[in-house]
């Protein structure tokens, strides 16, 4: 699985890096950036939750 990250909605908020903090990192302009491209299998899980959460709907999906 892959996830992109919409800069556009973006705010920063750092759910994902929270939620999953091998998968995402802040970058220098607070905007999330996926750094496991593709997403490892183990990681999965806890970047669908970060999907979820992030209040902007910033993240999505893609396989």
């Amino acid at each position: 699985m892959r996830v992109v990250v919409d800069r556009d909605r973006c705010e920063g908020n750092a759910f994902c890096v929270n939620i999953a903090p091998a998968v995402f990192e802040l970058d220098d302009d607070e905007y999330a950036v996926v750094i496991t491209d593709p997403v490892p299998v183990e990681q999965e899980a806890l970047a669908e939750k970060a999907i979820e959460a992030c209040p902007r709907a910033a993240l999505s999906r893609r396989d």
